[in-house]
C-alpha cells in the first residue's frame, strides 16, 4: 500500500491535484483576508472615526496625482474608436448616431473601466508597496504595539478617498473621451459637423446612465483601495514581499473591478 501511494504521490495528475488545492486555499485565505479589511474599515467609518488630514491628503493623492495618465489612456481610447467607428458609420449613413455612440461607450463602460486601470497601475501599486513596506519595516507593528488601529489611521483614509475621488476622475475623462471623439470625428469622417456629433450624443444618453457611472466608479475606487491596503498589511519577507504583494495587488484589482463591472451589467442593462 505504501508503494502505490508513493506511485500515486509522482504521478503529473497527483501534483496538479495539489497545486490546484494549494491555489484555492490561498485563494480563499486571501479573500477572507479583503473581507476582513472591509469589516474592520466599515466599523471605523460607520462610527465616523475619520482622520479628516488623511483623508484629505489620500484624496489628493488619488485624483490629482493620477489625473494626467487617466485623462490620457482614457481621451486615446476615445479617440480610437472614433477613428474606427466614424467613417464606416457615415458609409452606412449613421452620422447622427456617432456622438451617441461614442457617448453610450465612454460613460457605460470605456470611461469608468480605463479610469479604473489607470488608477489600479498608478495609485493601487503605490498603496500596496507603500504598507507592504511599512509591514516589513515593522511600522505597522509599531502602531499596533501602541494601540494604533491600522484600519483606522492606513485603511480607512485611502478605501474613503478612492470612493469619493473616482467619481470625479470618471467625470472628467469621459467628458474629455467625449470631446476628443467628437474632434476626432470631424476629422476622419467626412459631413460630420460639431454640432452634429453634439446633438447626437444626447438622443440615447440618459441621467440613469450617469447615476449608474457614478456608483459604479465610487465601487471601483474603494475596491481598489481596499485590496491594494489588504495585500500590503499582509505582506512579508522583505523587498521580495513587498514586490510580490505589489503584484498580487495589481492582478486582483484588474480582476476584481471586472468583476464588478460585469455585475453592474447585469444588474442595470441585461
Amino acid at each position: 500500500m505504501a508503494k502505490i501511494n508513493e506511485i500515486i504521490q509522482q504521478t503529473v495528475t497527483y501534483q496538479l491535484f495539489l497545486m490546484l488545492l494549494k491555489n484555492l486555499r490561498e485563494f480563499f485565505e486571501t479573500f477572507g483576508e479583503i473581507v476582513s479589511g472591509l469589516l474592520q474599515t466599515l466599523k471605523y467609518l460607520l462610527s465616523m472615526q475619520i482622520n479628516i488630514k488623511q483623508l484629505v491628503e489620500q484624496s489628493s493623492r488619488f485624483a490629482v496625482d493620477s489625473l494626467p495618465i487617466t485623462l490620457s489612456i482614457v481621451s486615446m481610447t476615445a479617440i480610437i474608436l472614433a477613428m474606427q467607428v466614424a467613417p464606416e458609420l457615415v458609409k452606412q449613413g449613421g452620422k447622427d448616431y456617432i456622438g451617441l455612440l461614442v457617448a453610450l461607450t465612454m460613460v457605460r463602460e470605456i470611461g469608468v473601466i480605463m479610469s479604473g486601470f489607470a488608477i489600479i497601475s498608478m495609485i493601487g501599486s503605490s498603496q500596496a508597496s507603500e504598507l507592504a513596506t511599512m509591514r516589513v519595516t515593522e511600522q505597522i507593528d509599531a502602531m499596533e504595539v501602541l494601540k494604533v488601529s491600522p484600519f483606522k489611521y492606513l485603511f480607512l483614509p485611502r478605501v474613503l478617498a478612492g470612493a469619493i475621488m473616482m467619481p470625479f476622475i470618471v467625470i472628467i475623462s469621459s467628458a474629455l473621451g467625449i470631446i476628443a471623439g467628437g474632434l476626432t470625428t470631424m476629422v476622419s469622417a467626412k459631413d460630420v459637423t460639431w454640432l452634429c456629433y453634439i446633438s447626437s450624443v444626447w438622443q440615447g444618453l440618459y441621467i440613469r446612465d450617469i447615476n449608474i457611472m457614478l456608483l459604479k466608479s465610487a465601487c471601483f475606487g474603494a475596491c481598489i483601495s481596499l485590496i491594494s491596503s489588504s495585500f500590503g498589511y499582509s505582506a512579508k519577507g522583505g523587498a521580495k514581499g513587498v514586490g510580490i504583494a505589489t503584484t498580487k495587488a495589481v492582478v486582483w484589482s484588474f480582476v476584481a473591478i471586472v468583476i464588478i463591472d460585469c455585475i453592474f451589467a447585469a444588474a442595470f442593462y441585461f
